[in-house]
């Protein structure tokens, strides 16, 4: 079996409008490479909600993205703040987004919900104060 693509991206934290660059942009290869549309989607959004989570959270990070005919694999990197309670951050509306950005309607508290909704797998790995990484698969059907 042949290697898998290996696509990496760094996540601007410093630039929110540049969020969700990424996203499309792998978007567009998984597109290229002949991926169906529904497994595209689900990656996109999971992709999507990652990015915006490291621009709000953690200043930025790194994205890898690998892909296989079978399965596609992301890992998000950032050296953020951490998440002290990870089981509290999965609840669907709890949030910890400042109100600077709520007000631009971001920060809902369904950024972690929604990755694992649209992954089959999905684990995340954080330490306070040294920062957060979250391992998403998508099984191709």
């Amino acid at each position: 079996m042949p290697e898998p693509l290996k696509f990496t991206y760094d996540i601007n934290g410093e630039n929110f409008a540049s969020a969700g660059e990424a996203s499309m942009q792998i978007k567009k290869e998984l597109r290229s490479l002949g991926f169906d549309p529904q497994t595209i989607r689900r990656v996109s959004i999971a992709m999507y909600e990652g990015e915006i989570n490291m621009v709000i959270h953690a200043g930025g990070g790194v994205a890898e993205v690998l892909v296989s005919p079978d399965s596609i694999e992301i890992i998000l990197t950032d050296h953020g703040p951490g998440i002290p309670d990870i089981d509290l951050a999965m609840q669907e509306g709890y949030s910890t987004a400042p109100d600077t950005i709520r007000s631009i309607g971001f920060g809902a508290g369904m950024g972690l919900p929604n990755m694992k909704k649209y992954t089959d797998e999905m684990v995340i790995e954080s330490h306070v104060q040294k920062g957060t990484r979250v391992f998403m698969r998508f099984d191709v059907k």
